[in-house]
């Protein structure tokens, strides 16, 4: 995967991508300040390159029924790394695991889990995530509301064009 590099055209069609998945070509060429043909192309070549990973609608989880998020920090009783491939292969299993990162410190993996309910974390936890293999430890902290969520990173502009 050969990366492109990075223009203020670029960054602007990465940025208002962000924003925005379902920006039309004709928008986001003209917010970028080019046609739409070069711009599609550009789209095009920032997704081979491995800049664009994929797009995807954003849910409204409680409206879906899942009323309770809550933050696992799982630790392991080792960390060879065999072990830790075990541990994330087990996780792309788990559909409640909707994020899972790989920690130095104390603990070794934070999960991200949704459920339905206390009851449906207490099963998944019980049943699935303590009874994995190798798994020593797992605290967890329920969240009570999000004040913030910015997926995706910080895309820089130049300050003169940015609207």
């Amino acid at each position: 995967m050969q990366r492109v590099k990075l223009d203020d055209i670029d960054r602007r069609i990465l940025h208002d991508l962000q924003e925005n998945g379902r920006i039309t070509n004709v928008e986001l060429a003209s917010n970028a300040g080019i046609s739409a043909p070069p711009c599609l192309r550009r789209v095009r070549a920032l997704e081979e390159s491995g800049y664009i990973e994929g797009y995807h609608a954003q849910l409204h989880s409680e409206s879906l029924g899942f009323s309770v998020t809550v933050f696992a920090m799982v630790g392991l009783h080792s960390q060879a790394e065999v072990d830790l491939n075990a541990f994330q292969d087990k996780v792309q299993e788990w559909p409640l695991v909707r994020e899972c990162y790989m920690l130095a410190g104390e603990n070794d993996f934070i999960l991200k889990v949704v459920a339905k309910d206390w009851d449906a974390y207490q099963q998944f936890l019980t049943h699935e995530l303590t009874a994995t293999p190798n798994v020593e430890h797992v605290k967890t902290s329920l969240g009570i509301r999000a004040s913030k969520y910015l997926p995706g990173v910080p895309v820089h502009l130049d300050d003169k064009k940015v609207p």
